[in-house]
């Protein structure tokens, strides 16, 4: 275990498990530096040029436990490498939940001291960052999907130039050779990028047992790895089905019910299991599709099965990751007759 998944596992930011509370505000010109200790009622704020260097050196200067909270930004996640070994706790927090920030005056000094305040209040809701070699698969899943959405977009010029040129316009051609080219190198990478999946998939056994569900195939399974990392981050099948967007959460307010509302999500998993459950039922014969033909059959409406279907994968591959567990098709019916049966 690296250390990074070592304090990743500290209890969380608490007035009476550290000494020391810092909150950071980083731009590529001013850093600024928000500090309390455990009976503080005020953070002490300091704007200094930014220096990693100095920075380290100050954190190092403290003694006792300290725990840091960073917003996520494009830098956090350098920051978090960096600065990882020099803290017992990195907290890097959702800035769309601190709405106290956009109270008041706002300078970078100002915004890093109430992100102080939120800290020492354990108010603050965490971004999973982790030292972890499978975070950076992020990155390669980054740059394919933008490969793609490139590529998607370039097909679509050529459908609309091909559609609304049938005289061949004066620029018409010229244009049409260009973007021929260029979808051609779309295909190349894209290509290139699919060979580098089937290569990691090699030496991830994980990743392989994940392909064994019907529906996903290797660029399904990258991407769960991708954006999963660690499925213990989620302490349950619940909150992992909210994290995919396969769930709403129902308003109540003085007894009464509000309707339901979608949780902000990863869209990308989303993505993922929809697609893996409309790959699964138009298989053929396979235990997916049986499940599906039952919940049909149960009197369900087709979109809810298709709804009920991308749950379940989602649930079957949260159970892979979390126990390294190969597939096993209705497993958890198994388990509910061998009950009933007891």
């Amino acid at each position: 275990m690296n250390i990074g998944n070592i304090r990743e596992n500290l209890p969380k930011g608490k007035s009476d498990t550290y000494e020391h509370f810092l909150a950071i505000d980083w731009s590529m010109k001013v850093m600024a530096v928000a500090h309390m200790t455990r009976r503080s009622k005020e953070p002490k704020m300091f704007e200094r040029p930014s220096n990693l260097q100095e920075l380290k050196a100050y954190i190092d200067s403290l003694t006792g436990r300290k725990v840091l909270a960073i917003e996520e930004t494009t830098t956090a996640q350098w920051l978090y490498l960096e600065l990882v070994h020099h803290v017992d706790r990195i907290i890097i927090c959702d800035p769309y939940r601190n709405r106290l920030l956009s109270d008041g005056p706002k300078t970078d000094k100002i915004d890093a001291g109430k992100l102080c305040k939120l800290l020492h209040a354990g108010l603050l809701k965490e971004v999973f960052h982790s030292a972890s070699k499978l975070y950076e698969l992020r990155c390669l899943v980054s740059a394919y999907e933008d490969v793609v959405k490139s590529g998607v977009r370039l097909l679509n010029q050529k459908f609309c130039l091909e559609q609304g040129h049938f005289d061949k316009g004066l620029h018409s051609e010229f244009i049409l050779d260009h973007i021929n080219k260029n979808i051609d190198l779309y295909h190349t990478n894209k290509k290139n990028y699919e060979n580098k999946f089937i290569e990691l998939s090699k030496h991830n056994s994980l990743m392989r047992n994940i392909m064994e569900v019907t529906g996903i195939g290797i660029i399904g399974a990258v991407k769960i790895m991708a954006i999963v990392v660690d499925a213990h981050r989620f302490p349950k099948s619940g909150k992992y089905l909210s994290y995919c967007g396969l769930v709403e959460h129902e308003k109540m307010s003085g007894g009464r019910s509000y309707g339901r509302r979608r949780p902000r999500f990863n869209h990308t998993l989303k993505s993922v299991y929809k697609l893996a459950a409309m790959a699964a039922i138009s298989g053929g014969n396979n235990p997916i599709r049986q499940y599906y033909d039952m919940l049909l059959a149960k009197g369900f409406a087709e979109h809810n099965a298709r709804h009920a279907v991308a749950r379940y994968i989602a649930r079957v591959t949260y159970g892979m990751l979390k126990t390294g567990k190969r597939y096993e098709p209705y497993q958890v019916r198994k388990q509910n007759t061998e009950h009933k049966a007891a």
